[in-house]
């Protein structure tokens, strides 16, 4: 099993130490790609996007790096609604 699968696998089992970086690495294997375009009130507020157009808008966490695990399961439910995971 490689190290991507690992990681999916630890995402969907409803982990509570789901650091940032960990998220990036999955919602790029799953072809999303951070918005870069941010207005000049940006802030923490991130936007991914793949090639549907599907878009996926989370908060960096802050101050630490933890993912919360209801972000997790929001995350988790829109991937199964456009049949991705």
């Amino acid at each position: 099993m490689s190290k991507i699968e690992k990681l999916i696998l630890k995402f969907k089992s409803d982990p509570k130490d789901l650091t940032w970086e960990e998220l990036i690495k999955i919602l790029a294997h799953f072809g999303f790609t951070e918005n870069t375009k941010k207005g000049k009130t940006g802030g923490s507020r991130v936007k991914f996007i793949n090639d549907n157009k599907d878009i996926v808008n989370l908060h960096r966490p802050h101050p630490g790096n933890i993912i919360k695990p209801y972000l997790i399961k929001q995350i988790i439910n829109k991937l199964k609604s456009w049949q991705i995971i």
